[in-house]
């Protein structure tokens, strides 16, 4: 490598360890945005994904589709998503798995607060993915009704070994996991060898993928139709919960 370069990838290394380095900006506050009858008795409480915010696509459908069936529904953003979303885009790693539970028993604070009332056996929380996987080791302590994570990131893609189930074994609350049968964070042939709590069921989306999307028609019904699915679902289990 010529000199000149070495300099310049040298700095880069440097600027890249400064970065890595220095805490994270103070993100926004954190704020809600409901969907549903506000005086439902049930409010489950969603999270988005690694990758998307609370208002993508997939939670959109899925929030309207929860309150088109009663139920109230409260989507909030991680402290890293509220960063991208301030600076309008761009990229930024999740916060450590310590502050994304904070900001977790945070929202369901928040949450609480709006029902002017203090029970968490009213809630159902989870999300899309990660928002569902970190939901996943609050819920317990939290005291809340039910737990459900929609496409639960068993493992990273084509790592299977790397395994996030370790906490799920002894989980309590009673919990629906809505699984694409082709997700790659989670097949049904992967989930079926894994050891789970018997309070945790896993409802499986035929032929679909980590949101649902068909990988081939032959396989099930359309995106759309798969989602759906995944809202009725998630409507039937929080309908047949009784408060903890």
């Amino acid at each position: 490598m010529p000199i000149r370069a070495e300099r310049r990838a040298g700095k880069l290394a440097a600027m890249d360890v400064q970065s890595a380095a220095r805490p994270a900006a103070p993100p926004p506050p954190l704020e809600l945005r409901f969907d549903g009858p506000p005086g439902a008795e049930v409010t489950v409480v969603l999270c988005h994904g690694a990758g998307a915010p609370m208002d993508s696509t997939f939670l959109n459908v899925v929030a309207r589709g929860l309150g088109e069936g009663g139920v109230r529904v409260a989507r909030f953003e991680l402290p890293y998503m509220r960063r991208r979303r301030a600076r309008a885009g761009g990229r930024g790693a999740p916060d450590p798995p310590a502050v994304l539970e904070a900001s977790w028993r945070e929202a369901i604070a928040a949450v609480l607060a709006s029902r002017a009332g203090d029970d968490p056996s009213h809630l159902v929380i989870g999300g899309k993915s990660l928002g569902g996987r970190i939901a996943s080791h609050v819920a317990d302590v939290a005291g809340v009704r039910g737990l459900v994570c929609l496409g639960y990131p068993f493992h990273p893609p084509k790592q299977p070994q790397k395994l996030r189930t370790a906490h799920l074994v002894a989980l309590r609350t009673p919990t629906l996991v809505v699984q694409g049968t082709h997700d790659p964070f989670g097949t049904r042939e992967d989930v079926a060898t894994y050891e789970l709590s018997p309070s945790i069921r896993v409802h499986w989306i035929e032929g679909g993928d980590h949101s649902y999307r068909p990988l081939r028609k032959s396989l099930g019904g359309s995106e759309r139709e798969n989602v759906e699915a995944a809202v009725a679902a998630v409507l039937h289990f929080v309908r047949e919960l009784a408060p903890r």
